[in-house]
């Protein structure tokens, strides 16, 4: 007599892995990661290869030496990933030693101190960004102008980007100074000073595609910052002209970046459809108040962070309901 032998669940599989879901994130980049290249040059491609290469030694490193893990994790795309993100989140002229220090931040400290991949409870790459910001102030904030030829790299000429426009706009009280904003297509396009990954809003855009065609993502978290910041600002804008439109806000900074990419990563943002609403709807108020009333023009990265902060209890209060639960009578 044949004896039913049940497996533990799950029963079903989806086909989905961490390694497939990092690699096709990967993918989504390239179109912006291309865009960087044209517009930045070999900065680019240099800023890129070192962050990429610090953050899987890093993991490699640390995994084999310091955790004696014989389990290699640096094959699932995750180290790449944060090499990358890393990267678009940095100047093309910074220096090669900084991009070291913040890779070794945003892989040693923030992902492995707390055992991996799925248990560290911030964003690496933008938790590396923060670090350099606060420590390295003068060269997280000089910008390259884009479109100087392929052989600039640290002598690059530099210039304002959109958000210190904006910036500039609203401490002085004057909305002239807003007539110095790039137009829009050269914003869509990449024809804007800023860190690598968040001057092409139509190559973040084609990433956004990609990631939710594959399934990969859901809308909730992006759409939910960025309709927050349209309205926010919009509201703003139409209260007093001294502050940007909001289509401005939306395409200038790290916006599309770190709504489409950053908010979105699986271990540090809610597990259920309401709760990853509340979550995007949050960091799109802390962006706009930080861009507006904060010491940096840029506020996406902070308000991710905070909220990164926040996710245990906003699943805590979301919960989905389990499988066959019977709702309990009031």
């Amino acid at each position: 007599m044949n004896k039913l032998v049940v497996s533990l669940s799950p029963h079903v599989h989806s086909g989905d892995s961490v390694k497939k879901n990092m690699y096709w994130v990967c993918i989504a980049l390239i179109p912006a990661l291309l865009c960087s290249f044209i517009s930045f040059g070999v900065g680019a491609i240099i800023t890129t290869a070192i962050s990429v290469a610090s953050c899987v030694f890093f993991e490699w490193a640390i995994n084999k030496f310091m955790l004696k893990n014989p389990k290699c994790t640096v094959c699932d795309g995750s180290a790449i990933l944060t090499g990358i993100l890393l990267a678009f989140n940095l100047p093309s002229n910074i220096q090669p030693w900084i991009i070291i220090v913040g890779a070794l931040f945003a892989i040693g400290v923030v992902k492995m101190t707390f055992g991996g991949l799925g248990c560290n409870l911030f964003n690496p790459a933008l938790a590396g960004r923060a670090f350099l910001l606060i420590s390295f102030p003068v060269d997280m904030t000089t910008w390259p102008n884009p479109g100087q030829g392929f052989g600039t790299y640290l002598d690059a000429e530099t210039g304002a980007t959109p958000l210190a426009i904006m910036k500039e706009a609203f401490k002085s009280g004057n909305a002239d100074v807003l007539k110095q904003l790039p137009s829009f297509q050269d914003m869509l396009l990449g024809n804007t000073g800023g860190c690598l990954g968040e001057v092409c809003a139509l190559a973040l855009i084609i990433g956004l595609v990609i990631l939710l065609a594959k399934k990969v993502i859901t809308w909730h978290i992006p759409i939910s910052i960025l309709v927050t910041v349209f309205v926010f600002s919009g509201l703003l804008n139409f209260a007093n002209p001294v502050y940007a439109n909001p289509l401005a806000e939306l395409m200038s900074g790290g916006l599309l970046l770190g709504a489409i990419f950053m908010a979105t990563d699986y271990v540090t943002s809610p597990m259920s459809k309401s709760g990853q609403l509340v979550y995007g709807v949050a960091i799109g108020v802390l962006t706009v108040v930080i861009r507006t009333y904060g010491a940096y023009p840029e506020g996406m990265s902070f308000a991710i962070l905070i909220m990164n902060a926040f996710v245990p209890l906003i699943n805590n209060k979301f919960k989905p309901k389990r499988f066959g639960e019977v709702p309990a009578k009031k």
